[in-house]
């Protein structure tokens, strides 16, 4: 039998079989569960290359020799610039602004050889010492091969550009062993919106990519948690000056990034080969003279942070360091992610406060575990101001709720500081440092949304039922100065006549007819105040006034709308 008389599903190939089987929807959903399962396998590989790197460099020992610790990461960054500049141009910054822009931007494409250059240079980075973290990184290589897989199948271009975020999820959730925090962030800061295809496609290629990665890594997670929880209600005093503090952290901090990266981008072009291992060495000696603590990801240290195991004065130091670690690291240009310093810096900060109030105010501070696990999430809220994932990843990570309390006062506390002392989000900064223009998610969450209810007006003009004569209506369109009528028809629902109508279905002898019979067009779609003002602009060109009716009772007239009013709110709005 030749190959063209074989049988129509004998000639597919899998993937057109199932293309052929399944909508493009529901194919996209299937493939979202594969794009995590190559993802979770991708992260794992990049775990286990940040602790070889870190093994060869650093040393295995519990001391680390000082010479490794200066030569370690300054070498590392000569190495890292060369490759860099030359070999991996994209693979610079922490991959979420990246990510962001293959959505909005480049129709979902991303080059397989950033993944490339991202799993190279951020695994020598921070396994040699920067103050970077797996988790950006992570999340870029899991929309690299995304995207590598939606190019391979040719996907439309509306899924081509969701890929990359379904791929990102799927990469930090395995980095982060955490897949609601993935879920939240990546629709919270890279999407900026909820469908039930978008939640469905994320959610899936996060939970695959979490059951891969701990099918190798084990599931436990990256802190032992320790007993948490608020013993009293005056305790929440101590944890909003936590908030406070953390807040006024992150915009320390968050101005430092938006300060120092233009500046040391605006040097000579031959500094760009060497800044990087000058960041190396400075982190190499601040490691040397006492805090190896600041250098990589540092999650063991925010473990011992959390059972109490440092002095509140050397956690507050560390908090120190580490902001002018990561700072170095990230304004090189070193490739890396800020996810594991922010929460660093407020495990610490946390903690030292938490030990601070202790000494203080024993009577109102809770357990060192508590204060540091909160710290996180003031941070994280506070400088990378997503605070609805701040909040989730706290209870992920703990697996306890009754710190929910604490989270969100100081977690919101921490926001509020950071937007108003600093109006820029981070990502945002850094966007328009790269010159590119993509939409703030954080404004998109805080903007107004004109509705029906904004721009519709009173009917005040003659209302006609469907039992009604033609020439009652030509009687009205002959006497006022209405050129358009509402017609309402139980239980058909609402039709709108014109002038020119109206003299038509006269001038056919129709004048003693119901207008019911003498309707030809369709209907009018319900329209209801609480709806978005843009859904009227499909009504309009068709239908010149548009009924808005009771959700309760659709043949009870609220308000009517035309084009006119339409774009009167919306040139009104954009001078408010």
């Amino acid at each position: 039998m030749t190959a063209g008389t074989l049988p129509i599903w004998a000639r597919l190939t899998p993937v057109s079989l199932l293309r052929s089987i399944f909508r493009e929807d529901r194919f996209f959903l299937i493939l979202s569960v594969f794009i995590g399962i190559f993802s979770g396998l991708a992260v794992v590989c990049f775990r286990f290359s940040i602790e070889w790197c870190r093994i060869y460099l650093l040393g295995s020992g519990v001391s680390l020799s000082p010479m490794r610790l200066l030569l370690a990461p300054t070498l590392a960054g000569l190495v890292i610039a060369v490759l860099a500049i030359h070999v991996f141009p994209e693979a610079r910054g922490s991959g979420v602004n990246q990510t962001k822009a293959a959505l909005y931007i480049f129709n979902g494409y991303i080059p397989f050889k950033t993944a490339v250059g991202k799993f190279i240079l951020s695994a020598l980075a921070i396994g040699s010492g920067y103050s970077l973290g797996p988790e950006d990184p992570s999340l870029q290589i899991g929309a690299c091969l995304a995207s590598a897989i939606g190019r391979r199948l040719r996907l439309s271009r509306e899924r081509m550009r969701l890929i990359a975020p379904v791929g990102a999820a799927a990469g930090l959730a395995a980095a982060f062993n955490a897949p609601i925090s993935a879920v939240l962030f990546v629709i919270e800061e890279v999407i900026g919106r909820w469908t039930a295809g978008i939640l469905g496609s994320v959610v899936l290629s996060a939970v695959s990519s979490v059951v891969v990665m701990r099918w190798f890594l084990g599931s436990e997670s990256l802190f032992r948690i320790p007993v948490v929880e608020m013993r009293r209600p005056s305790e929440l005093i101590a944890y909003s000056i936590l908030g406070l503090v953390g807040g006024l952290a992150s915009v320390a901090f968050s101005m430092g990034v938006g300060v120092l990266r233009p500046r040391f981008r605006q040097m000579a072009p031959w500094t760009q080969y060497f800044q990087p291992a000058v960041a190396g060495l400075l982190i190499g000696c601040i490691a040397a003279l006492g805090a190896p603590q600041v250098m990589g990801a540092g999650y063991e240290f925010m473990d011992q942070a959390m059972h109490g195991q440092f002095t509140w004065q050397f956690l507050a130091i560390l908090a120190l360091f580490k902001i002018v670690a990561t700072l170095l690291s990230f304004v090189s240009g070193t490739p890396g992610g800020m996810f594991a310093p922010t929460l660093f810096i407020g495990a610490m900060l946390g903690a030292s406060v938490g030990g601070a109030e202790h000494a203080l105010l024993p009577h109102m501070s809770g357990s060192p575990g508590t204060y540091a696990l909160v710290g996180m999430g003031v941070l994280f809220a506070g400088f990378l101001r997503a605070p609805m994932t701040s909040v989730f990843m706290v209870l992920e990570v703990s697996g306890n709720y009754s710190i929910i309390l604490p989270v969100i006062v100081a977690n919101t506390l921490a926001y509020v500081i950071s937007r108003t002392l600093q109006p820029t989000a981070i990502f945002d900064t850094l966007t328009r440092q790269d010159g590119l223009e993509l939409p703030s998610m954080e404004e998109l969450r805080e903007e107004n949304i004109l509705h029906v209810e904004d721009a519709m007006r009173p009917p005040k003009g003659p209302l006609l039922e469907g039992s009604d004569p033609v020439e009652k209506a030509a009687r009205l369109i002959a006497q006022g100065p209405h050129g358009i009528l509402l017609v309402r028809v139980e239980p058909a629902g609402w039709y709108s006549l014109t002038r020119e109508a109206i003299e038509a279905l006269t001038a056919e002898g129709k004048g003693a007819e119901p207008l019911e019979s003498a309707l030809t067009d369709e209907p009018i779609p319900p329209l209801y105040p609480d709806q978005p003002l843009d859904m009227v602009l499909r009504y309009v060109d068709r239908w010149p006034l548009v009924p808005v009716v009771h959700r309760a009772n659709q043949m009870k007239l609220v308000g009517v709308l035309t084009a006119r009013e339409v774009l009167a709110r919306y040139r009104n709005f954009g001078e408010e």
